[in-house]
């Protein structure tokens, strides 16, 4: 039985008259009511506006039932111990007789054995109501749930004969873990359809259950699914990031539960604009083969009261609904940069949002691992740096000569043109000051020059629009050293130190 099956249990024992229950598992939710009904030997009665009360399992219409007073008084006559199920009866929570009938009931329902269950997708309480009615979110299906799932339909398609299904250990543990956050329904449609698509499962079919899920990500407004052909080898450099990236790549397998990791929580890419913070954040969902969740804290602020909070903890309670995933936050200080303020600005709205948002990062259990990237760290608030937050705080920096190398190459191979054929030593001392986005726009701009000449790229073309390029380390050098000088005892370099190199420490002169 399931955290919020043992909670229904408990409340419908402890004499709780009025339970609701937001899902959108009606089916599953009722098969559940129907074992725990015979486990507590009660009735189950089932109410909807189509078919009026009747017994579970029962077929047919009873008209004298259907309207939802007459079905509340129906149950108000019944004697003996039992459980009504109401289906989708929020929407005559609006009318002051139901709501006076359901009060009642919920004095008289207290001396008899007899419980009222509201289901529903649509959580409506109105406030005559809030004192008298428990309200249990009812949870998802979990990996157990799912696994049992999979190895069903795995065994019914192999048992026609036309398709026999193998699929290996890690690849069952990777499509339960896709599926985490599907209801029962569209985690069978997403097995089945894999399973069609190719007459098999494997490592692909984990794509397309994970597609499943960009449908729950747009539907809630405030988060973005980001699909990303980026991997970890579109990055350059960063070799001290990547380590500690590679290392944790199977921290959300069962494996490493079982030998006793915690699931990592996240970390914070502060640096230098355009040095790889977000190509990183899309490379890792690759690289761990997890979904990516764009968070852009600026739809969480509403002009409604109220709803901002309400936004938060949507987002929140989306992420770890689908979970395990990465929610990453691009510029993070841009969204939190009016907290200090927020008592004056917006009532403490911002630092409400703030509140539950810090808050979450440090007691948060479901494997949500959150990427933050940060170019100014001026306007981040203190708070969120504090230990616990996240579990490493890494400083990108400008790229040195080897990196640089690194990036041309990458960048050179992205536009089909063989490395080997530039002196790349040559471009990376040119490009001394440039970040890992100005050496990218050097080599599209020595293109367009190419093209328009109708001939083929050169090492002198990419030269010359390194010339014709003033980097941001030059024109904004004071913040640059004044960023430097903060992670010196804050952060973790993104980038191994190495002895012998002439940039070591990147004593730059601007």
């Amino acid at each position: 039985m399931e955290k919020s099956e043992r909670e229904i249990d408990i409340l419908i024992r402890a004499r709780y008259p009025i339970i609701f229950v937001a899902t959108y598992e009606e089916e599953r939710f009722s098969s559940f009511l129907d074992r725990l009904s015979k486990q507590q030997n009660k009735r189950l009665l089932v109410w909807s506006i189509t078919s009026g009360m009747q017994k579970y399992g029962e077929t047919g219409v009873d008209e004298s039932t259907r309207d939802p007073l007459a079905a509340l008084n129906c149950a108000e006559k019944e004697t003996g111990p039992a459980i009504f199920l109401f289906k989708d009866f929020h929407p005559y929570l609006s009318d002051p007789s139901v709501v006076r009938k359901l009060r009642d009931l919920s004095s008289n329902l207290k001396s008899t054995y007899e419980t009222l269950v509201l289901v529903s997708p649509v959580l409506t309480v109105p406030p005559e109501l809030e004192k008298d009615v428990a309200i249990v979110d009812y949870q998802l299906p979990d990996r157990e749930a799912i696994g049992k799932l999979l190895d069903t339909i795995i065994k019914a398609v192999s048992s026609r004969g036309t398709i026999k299904l193998d699929a290996p250990a890690e690849v069952k543990e990777k499509l339960v873990d896709a599926a985490l956050g599907l209801t029962f329904n569209e985690a069978e449609n997403a097995f089945a359809r894999a399973i069609i698509t190719d007459n098999a499962l494997g490592p692909k079919d984990v794509d397309r259950v994970l597609s499943e899920k960009k449908q729950i990500i747009r539907k809630s407004g405030i988060l973005d699914y980001f699909h990303t052909e980026e991997d970890i080898g579109s990055v350059g450099g960063l070799d001290n990031l990547k380590a500690w990236l590679e290392k944790r790549a199977l921290a959300f397998t069962r494996k490493a539960k079982d030998f006793g990791l915690p699931e990592p929580k996240g970390i914070l890419l502060a640096g230098v604009q355009g040095c790889g913070k977000s190509l990183t954040a899309k490379a890792v969902s690759n690289l761990w083969q997890i979904p990516l969740l764009r968070f852009d804290v600026g739809r969480v602020f509403s002009g409604v009261v109220g709803s901002s909070e309400e936004n938060m903890r949507k987002a929140i309670k989306t992420a770890e609904s689908i979970a395990p995933v990465i929610l990453w936050v691009d510029e993070i200080e841009k969204s939190l940069s009016g907290v200090q303020s927020s008592s004056f600005s917006d009532a403490g709205t911002s630092a409400r949002v703030f509140g539950t948002f810090i808050t979450w990062l440090q007691e948060k259990t479901a494997p949500v691992f959150v990427i933050a990237t940060a170019n100014n760290i001026d306007l981040l608030p203190p708070e969120l740096l504090r230990k616990g937050r996240f579990d490493e705080i890494f400083f990108i920096d400008l790229p040195n000569q080897n990196e640089r190398i690194e990036i041309f190459r990458i960048h050179l191979m992205k536009r089909k043109r063989k490395p080997e054929n530039f002196d790349l030593e040559a471009l990376a001392s040119a490009s001394g000051n440039f970040s890992g986005a100005e050496i990218e726009q050097a080599v599209i701009s020595a293109l367009f020059d190419a093209f328009v000449d109708n001939r083929d790229l050169l090492t002198g073309d990419v030269e010359k629009s390194i010339r014709a390029t003033v980097p941001l380390a030059t024109t904004m050098s004071d913040k640059v050293r004044n960023l430097r000088q903060w992670a010196e005892t804050r952060t973790v370099p993104a980038t191994a130190r190495r002895i012998g190199i002439a940039e070591q420490g990147r004593k730059l002169e601007f």
